[in-house]
């Protein structure tokens, strides 16, 4: 199948993953898939999307990560309101700073992290505290968020540092963020991505050249 976009270090692919085996030649895993919480954002954009495709439930989530393997590096995005992934050998909290929606009205606490879980084997680096603080992508800015999940690109970078050697996969590619991290570390990487919205979103943010990470915390 050829590719929606590539370049020297990224091959990006429209379709579901679960029919493009591409990105399964790959060495670790590092996706943000449908959490399956049928997410509906209240973002004043109207350019931003208030929804995600086919979060209705973990379904596409567990098939890409079956044909992935449990035993095989990956992390993994998802939500404390549906259960973890199979496989999944320790839990890594992104700690938002306050930034992450409004929440349950009922109660006086509001979300500010998300879940990172840790499959397979392989990772490497400093231990480090299972807490990452980095501030999310705002909505709202000049330069604000492509897709209603699109993760910070200093997170994603964190990660990948802690990963094995090779190339990185990600098939559910969103706006990209993940193949951009990547290749700011001088990884190769493959994605797939649905919607082909978010298929140009992502070869214009690949296009548009060198990009800059914030310093480690």
């Amino acid at each position: 199948m050829k590719p929606y976009y590539a370049d020297e270090s990224v091959e990006l692919y429209l379709g579901d993953c679960r029919e493009i085996d591409a990105w399964l030649q790959a060495d670790v895993l590092l996706t943000d898939p449908p959490y399956g919480i049928a997410y509906k954002s209240g973002s004043r954009r109207a350019t931003l999307a208030d929804s995600i495709a086919n979060d209705g439930d973990t379904e596409h989530r567990d098939a890409a990560l079956t044909a992935w393997g449990v035993d095989r590096p990956a992390l993994v995005f998802g939500s404390w309101k549906r259960p973890k992934p199979t496989g999944t050998r320790a839990l890594l909290v992104w700690d938002t700073k306050g930034a992450l929606g409004m929440g349950d009205l009922s109660i006086p606490w509001k979300p500010s992290h998300q879940e990172v879980y840790v499959l397979g084997s392989g990772f490497t680096g400093r231990r480090d505290s299972d807490v990452l603080t980095y501030p999310p992508v705002q909505s709202m800015a000049t330069n604000g968020r492509h897709h209603p999940h699109e993760k910070p690109l200093p997170l994603l970078a964190a990660l990948l540092r802690k990963c094995p050697d090779g190339v990185v996969a990600d098939p559910f590619a969103g706006s990209g963020s993940t193949l951009l991290a990547a290749r700011l570390l001088g990884r190769r990487s493959i994605g797939v991505e649905l919607e082909e919205r978010y298929c140009e979103v992502i070869a214009n943010r690949l296009a548009q050249g060198v990009l800059t990470l914030a310093p480690t915390p």
